[in-house]
């Protein structure tokens, strides 16, 4: 049986690595925390809509040079429609006057066509909402895994997918990104996509581990990384292209969605070829393990 990539010959480094990201990650989220935007920590919204089409940019220099430093612009259904969030836990109705002040200085034809204020309390209530979403989602997750596969799979899987989303949760940590609504939902979104590529190797190692008796555990593993190695990339550059595509002209407004997308799709490929064939080696899976039980009442003793 040719077997083309080694990949477990590596597991070990790739091992390390994974639990040196992991601490990295955790550390990064105790000590620093997230840096949670204004649907979390709430602040005042102001959409205006303009004549003709309007600069992001320029609007964000206009406000800076008016002392605002916490805020968000971005367009909404067309370039003549803007939204812009602004860090205010207090809902004073005169911030969202003063700014459209400063924007109709600029331009006149401005027109203020809604206000809004998001309270911490909220924004609290949707983190707390959001937290106990994934976590329903990993349990379910364990629950259909060891029940279609086995718990050995069940706990690769869960191990996989905590491993996605607290790496991805610790870069955006690290690096002082923008925590928002879209990014959660990018979070669920790199849950499924991890999942569903697990489910696909784990599959494979299932149907060797019953069918490839002479082989031993760490090649038939091996094998099933190979025999599933080129749909894996396939589907994960074929996704990179559009998320690199919304990552760049989508505008700001996804422009964290599309980022955690990235991320996790990168992290979840990582994963479903190291961290799930990882732990099913620590657990020793064995042929035992997978065996397809025998009817009751089966007797081949009196055969000739």
């Amino acid at each position: 049986m040719d077997i083309r990539f080694r990949f477990m010959k590596f597991r070990k480094i790739a091992g390390v690595l994974s639990i040196m990201l992991f601490i990295v990650s955790l550390l990064s989220l105790g000590l620093r925390g997230l840096s949670f935007g204004l649907d979390f920590s709430g602040g005042t919204q102001i959409e205006v809509s303009y004549e003709e089409p309007v600069e992001l940019e320029n609007i964000r220099k206009t406000l800076e040079d008016n002392g605002y430093a916490d805020f968000q612009v971005s367009n909404l259904d067309t370039n003549l429609d803007v939204r812009i969030k602004v860090a205010d836990q207090s809902g004073d109705s005169t911030i969202a006057e003063d700014i459209f002040n400063i924007l109709n200085n600029q331009d006149t034809t401005i027109e203020l066509k809604r206000v809004g204020f998001v309270g911490p309390q909220v924004g609290d209530e949707l983190r707390d909402q959001g937290g106990l979403g994934m976590l329903i989602a990993l349990f379910m997750i364990l629950f259909y895994v060891a029940f279609r596969f086995q718990y050995k799979f069940a706990l690769g899987a869960v191990t996989a997918l905590g491993h996605d989303v607290v790496i991805v949760l610790g870069l955006f940590s690290m690096f002082g990104w923008d925590f928002d609504l879209t990014v959660l939902a990018a979070l669920l979104a790199v849950i499924g996509y991890s999942l569903n590529d697990t489910i696909v190797v784990s599959d494979r190692i299932r149907e060797n581990f019953r069918t490839e008796r002479i082989l031993e555990p760490i090649d038939m593993i091996d094998l099933s990384l190979n025999q599933t190695l080129g749909r894996t990339i396939v589907t994960s550059l074929t996704t990179l292209l559009v998320l690199f595509a919304l990552f760049i002209f989508g505008g700001e407004l996804i422009r964290g969605f599309s980022l955690a997308l990235i991320l996790g799709v990168l992290i979840g490929t990582y994963s479903s070829i190291y961290v799930v064939a990882n732990m099913l080696m620590t657990l020793t899976l064995t042929q035992e393990d997978l065996a397809i039980p025998e009817p009751e009442g089966t007797d081949f003793d009196g055969m000739p």
